[in-house]
């Protein structure tokens, strides 16, 4: 079953998601930068909530987001292995 990629609680009703560090079919490891997110003008990282292949984005760049949305989903794998 998929892990989502949840928008943390920043301080913030909404933010911009600025970029997305992988694509889909793409490996991700957990803890690892996946999404940075703006407010303000300060930049937020969104961790990889598990180690796996990123198979959806549920938001793109320029979106407003909020906490608790889902921003994508990742499948996990427990084979990967960071070089």
């Amino acid at each position: 079953m998929p892990a989502e990629i949840i928008m943390p609680d920043v301080g913030a009703d909404t933010m911009a998601l600025s970029a997305w560090f992988a694509e889909p079919g793409e490996t991700v490891f957990e803890g690892d930068r996946l999404v940075e997110v703006v407010m303000d003008g300060a930049t937020f990282d969104v961790p990889a909530p598990v180690t796996g292949r990123l198979v959806e984005k549920r938001a793109f760049t320029n979106d407003h987001v909020q906490p608790g949305q889902v921003l994508g989903l990742v499948e996990p794998d427990i084979v990967a292995q960071k070089n």
